[in-house]
């Protein structure tokens, strides 16, 4: 379920020191990403932590593998930021997602998101998990059990997170 207003692209996506956003192969940190979203100003911080589960419809996943085409999914965290700024008075917006293959109860994403008040800080950051999986150029690989796998964009899989 969308919070908000629909995905708006006509927002200028104007870059704020405040905010950080990375793609990494690197394993991610709650620490970190609640550190770069921390602010005196803030009354909360809010942080949506994606890990990788144990099955997908009833069949046994032993790992995924992320693909993302950077410089795309960049420009859509920019952007969903920018629509964040524009709705909600944010101190910091923080989207960090894994790349390569992770196993079972890895984390895929962190968003964290810093707001004077809590109300706020959950509408944005579920605003920012939900535009990402419908529009950065994200896509998943999900290996089964069975030794079989297939690739989805990571948006097809919005349903069955609902």
């Amino acid at each position: 379920m969308t919070v908000g207003l629909p995905f708006n692209p006509s927002i200028q996506a104007r870059p704020n020191a405040d905010d950080h956003f990375a793609i990494t192969f690197a394993p991610l940190s709650l620490e970190t990403v609640y550190q770069l979203a921390d602010d005196a100003a803030n009354g909360a911080v809010v942080v949506m932590s994606g890990m990788v589960r144990n099955q997908t419809d009833g069949l046994p996943v032993v790992a995924l593998e992320y693909q993302a085409y950077e410089p795309m999914a960049m420009q859509v965290f920019r952007q969903i930021a920018a629509e964040i700024r524009d709705r909600w008075p944010v101190t910091h917006v923080v989207i960090h997602h894994r790349i390569g293959k992770l196993t079972v109860g890895e984390i895929s994403v962190l968003v964290a998101v810093g707001c004077p008040h809590r109300t706020e800080a959950f509408a944005a950051c579920q605003y920012a998990i939900d535009t990402l999986k419908h529009n950065a150029p994200i896509w998943k690989k999900e290996h089964w059990q069975d030794g079989s796998s297939s690739w989805v964009n990571i948006g097809a899989c919005e349903q069955a997170d609902e």
